[in-house]
């Protein structure tokens, strides 16, 4: 059998230097040397085990499909032994093709090729981990099954599913509570992992069971909300809310008494607002959730925010800018002076944005520091400043400090007064460059906005470079989105001329497993980018009436929030529909 390392050279174009290399570690600090080449991003984890099912002769799958696997390994064996040694047993009820685990080619051809007859297939990432193998078939008494690498992220999966399948239903949870008329409220320590927790007390399993479905659905946030007969569980996801669950009314104290225990609020003091936090960990996924609650007619409404902490930030030709945009962006964000700000409803991804900015200039050689309220993400090699108005640390009041730090980069999470829009131009007239957000709908918006809190228009006209715009729009599901030809009334009827479009065709929403039936997968960025030049700059010297502004900025090509979604629309990406949606005026 021909050796891993002969493979990588021979057929995978892996460097002697860097294969040498992964060797000296592997006999430093041991583990297996394609580990090493995938951390060290010398290769990626697809091409690793595409070597590996050339040195064993194992077939890779690329993905494991989880559409018709009956689960029955939940009971026998323990989720932490699957995940410890990232491989999981499947039984498929029926016989597995070539598209249904990513083997179809590019053309199509062989897609209906089955490739595994209906019975047992065991997923393995780690060929070495032999011994866990041998101990997994005796555990599940397993004898005839075929052997095959997937990705740790597609085993993962799968290990979720089978365990999350297994564990009741939220509406089975809240049948069983009835039946036995308990609210038992346990204030035990949340465990490491929400799909390991064991406890037995109905209302611990229920929110358990909230959160993770919410978090398996993407969801951003949680919203308890409570009526005069009944209470409703919804998640938002994607930006619009759906119902989750609707339990009997009074179930409702027990629910919000478990989630404000979780989250070290007080549970007696119901007739205030209070704010906590807590995490969770969900497989790979570690997860910060933010709570809030406020007293209403009916009961303590709470919402919970949902931040992934495993998420990596999104870099900046990820968020939705065209190759055009990106390189005015980029031109702008290594100007040495100025306020370059981004504006838009709460929500609208401002922060993100401004991260993604951040993180494509944070060198060794520049010194960046932040004022947020909160710090929601940590970025290594930036000073991130907590707002705390308990102690009077205003944005003000912080702004004014980290001045005399020394900063080439500034970052002010929010202008909300005029000592703060004030200190924020002054920094950038005195050589800073100074990011911040304001909440306004569109770009030219902002100028009126800042002359309204106090600013002189003759500062602002010194000292902004540009405004940016932004709204975020869903991105059409790959799996079930459908090509059709919008009629030329409904076209003529939301503005935009019948022939625009041409011969080519645009995409609609349909729904399926994949995108929980939304028919969207995901959200991205629509930018609205003014630049001010000269003539702009001339203008708000005379006149801060944003539609003069605007009128302005589009005479000099300025391609507005719609525009720039009916892009997006042309390239597939999203639907007319929900352009229309986030840009109605």
């Amino acid at each position: 059998m021909k050796s891993l390392a002969h493979i990588l050279v021979d057929d995978f174009g892996i460097s002697e230097d860097h294969l040498a290399e992964a060797q000296r570690l592997q006999a430093e600090k041991g583990g297996s040397v394609g580990d090493i080449l995938v951390q060290q991003k010398n290769i990626s984890e697809t091409r690793l085990l595409k070597a590996l099912s050339a040195q064993y002769g194992v077939a890779y799958w690329p993905s494991l499909p989880l559409d018709n696997i009956a689960s029955e390994v939940t009971e026998k064996v323990p989720i932490q032994f699957l995940k410890k040694y990232f491989m999981v047993p499947l039984k498929y009820r029926k016989p597995v093709r070539a598209v249904d685990c990513g083997l179809a080619t590019p053309d199509g051809k062989g897609s209906d090729k089955p490739v595994a007859a209906a019975g047992r297939v065991i997923a393995i990432n780690d060929p070495l981990n032999f011994q866990a193998i041998d101990d997994l078939v005796r555990i599940t008494g397993v004898t005839d099954f075929k052997t095959v690498f997937s990705s740790r992220e597609a085993i993962l999966a799968a290990i979720n599913l089978q365990y999350d399948l297994h564990r009741d239903s939220a509406e089975q949870l809240v049948q069983d509570m009835e039946e036995n008329g308990s609210d038992i409220l346990s204030e035990i320590e949340e465990t490491a992992d929400l799909l390991d927790d064991t406890s037995e007390a109905p209302i611990i399993k229920l929110v358990n069971h909230i959160i993770s479905q919410s978090i398996k659905a993407r969801a951003s946030d949680i919203h308890i909300e409570p009526y005069q007969h009944s209470f409703t569980v919804r998640y938002r996801v994607d930006g619009i809310l759906y119902d989750l669950l609707s339990p009997p009314k009074w179930i409702q104290p027990a629910l919000i008494s478990r989630i404000k225990v979780m989250a070290k609020m007080n549970i007696a003091e119901k007739r205030l607002p209070q704010d906590g936090r807590f995490e969770v960990r969900i497989g790979e996924q570690n997860i910060d959730l933010r709570v809030s609650t406020i007293p209403t007619a009916f009961g303590e409404r709470v919402v919970l925010r949902l931040l992934n902490k495993s998420g990596s930030l999104l870099e900046l030709p990820d968020i939705g800018l065209n190759p055009g945009r990106l390189t005015l962006i980029k031109k702008l964000v290594t100007t040495p002076h100025g306020i370059i700000l981004v504006t838009g409803p709460t929500g609208s991804g401002k922060t993100t944005t401004l991260y993604a900015i951040l993180q494509s200039i944070n060198k060794p050689d520049i010194n960046i520091i932040t004022i947020e309220d909160p710090v929601e993400y940590q970025i290594k090699g930036i000073s991130q400043i907590q707002v705390n108005p308990k102690i009077d640390l205003t944005f003000a009041r912080g702004l004014r400090s980290i001045v005399r730090q020394d900063p080439d980069v500034i970052l002010v999470g929010e202008i909300r007064d005029q000592e703060t829009a004030e200190i924020a131009v002054q920094s950038a007239l005195t050589g800073h460059l100074v990011f911040s957000t304001l909440h306004t709908n569109d770009s030219a918006s902002a100028i009126t906005r800042l002359v309204d809190m106090g600013v002189e228009p003759f500062l602002l006209s010194s000292s902004v470079l540009a405004v940016m715009a932004q709204r975020l729009i869903r991105v059409l599901c790959d799996d079930c989105k459908k090509s059709y030809k919008p009629s030329a009334l409904y076209l003529e009827s939301i503005g935009v001329a019948p022939d625009y479009f041409g011969k080519r065709s645009i995409y609609k929403a349909v729904g399926c497993s994949k995108c929980i039936q939304t028919g969207y997968r995901g959200r991205i960025g629509i930018f609205e980018i003014m630049v001010l030049t000269d003539r702009l700059k001339s203008l708000i010297l005379k006149t801060f009436d944003s539609q003069h502004i605007k009128n302005e900025a589009g005479r000099q090509k300025m391609r507005s929030l719609r525009q720039d979604g009916i892009q997006k629309v042309l390239e597939g990406v999203t639907t007319l529909e929900e352009v229309l949606r986030v840009t109605q005026n």
